[in-house]
């Protein structure tokens, strides 16, 4: 295949500019694309806390689960599993495939997810927001009371009635 010379000087001639612009702005460029990676990649967060697995030994309820604050009422099945050292799972879903809210917590530390948690949350459960204290109150009713089936509590101005 042959390349006429005139179509490699129109081709020469269009990218010149550009060549020219790396050159003298080389330095601007790394600078904007190191700042660039960075922003990209620190939007993301990952969570160092890994939650125990759960097993057989595991205690798993599944039910009917009430929310109710001053402005909302939800209510949907509540899937929730807990261990005796204290792992506890909560999760809220409306049908099939539909999560409104994942909850899974230890003693120390928690992560809440889904469409109702908004945001979703992670970190030391003592630093939770306001908002979420109520949830995460929910493992140690559990822990405290793990055969019953209804399980009523109220915190602040919102209630949680689970029946299984």
């Amino acid at each position: 295949m042959r390349v006429q010379v005139g179509t490699i000087h129109r081709i020469v001639r269009v990218f010149s500019p550009f060549a020219w612009a790396i050159e003298v702005n080389r330095r601007y460029l790394i600078v904007s694309l190191v700042i660039a990676i960075f922003c990209v990649t620190s939007c993301t967060t990952v969570s160092p806390h890994e939650f125990s697995a759960p097993t057989a030994k595991w205690q798993t309820k599944t039910g009917q689960l009430m929310y109710r604050n001053p402005k909302t009422t939800v209510i949907g099945d509540a899937l929730v599993r807990f261990s005796k050292t204290g792992d506890f799972e909560l999760t809220l879903s409306k049908g099939p495939g539909i999560t409104l809210l994942s909850l899974r917590q230890d003693a120390t530390f928690a992560k809440i997810t889904g469409a109702f948690a908004r945001r979703g949350w992670s970190g030391p459960v003592a630093q939770a927001p306001p908002q979420l204290r109520g949830w995460l109150a929910l493992r140690d009713q559990f822990l405290h009371a793990p055969d019953q089936k209804t399980l009523r509590y109220v915190s602040g101005n919102e209630s949680f009635l689970f029946r299984f």
